[in-house]
């Protein structure tokens, strides 16, 4: 029995290195959805949907975590790119993300040195209209459905499973708490957390 243990976990990690050359995968896989990137380190392989009328722009040094296999603290799944017509997403230097779906209809910045925890979501779009006539139209009416910028700002940190809707600003160094749902501003160098984020606590020395 302690050979077939032993056996196995030499298996699994053969599977773990054979997994590290994945970042072959998403690096045409980035190119092909015309993502502009500098470097990056892949493990595993995101999912990928960007408009030919939508633009990606990511810095150095740009980290993330795709599914089960890696950061595992639970709800794993691939990183999501969404970015629909017009829509513009920038990501700056050194950020670092898990798990993480991104949906951009209007313009999504991420700054530098930012971490965002596993499962969080940010969204800049309302998805649907508000009014149920269009929501329940054949085709669906989409013409008015609210948008509005997202800006995490440099040194954030966004904890697991949090979600960010559109017209938020994250300040500058501010900490959002897990499972948190962010609905309005965040000043700098705060901490939020609750649905809906609240102010907790300052970082100000």
């Amino acid at each position: 029995m302690i050979l077939f243990t032993y056996i196995y976990k030499i298996l699994k990690r053969v599977f773990f290195y054979i997994k590290k050359i994945q970042w072959i995968f998403v690096y045409f896989k980035f190119k092909l959805n015309r993502v502009k990137f500098k470097d990056l380190k892949s493990n595993g392989i995101p999912i990928t949907d960007i408009s030919i009328h939508g633009r990606v722009n990511i810095g150095r040094n740009f980290q993330m975590n795709n599914g089960y296999s890696y950061n595992i603290i639970g709800r794993q799944q691939p990183c999501c790119f969404i970015v629909g017509r017009g829509g513009e997403l920038i990501i700056n230097n050194n950020v670092g993300i898990s798990s993480t779906a991104i949906v951009c209809w209007n313009r999504i910045e991420i700054g530098n040195n930012v971490r965002i925890g596993g499962g969080t979501v940010i969204y800049d779009t309302d998805f649907h209209s508000l009014d149920y006539k269009e929501r329940i139209s054949l085709p669906e009416i989409k013409d008015n459905v609210m948008t509005a910028p997202v800006l995490i700002k440099q040194n954030a940190f966004i904890g697991a499973n949090s979600t960010i809707l559109k017209g938020v600003t994250i300040g500058e160094g501010s900490v959002v708490g897990a499972c948190s749902v962010v609905t309005k501003d965040v000043p700098d160098n705060e901490v939020w957390g609750g649905n809906p984020a609240k102010f907790i606590k300052s970082l100000k020395n």
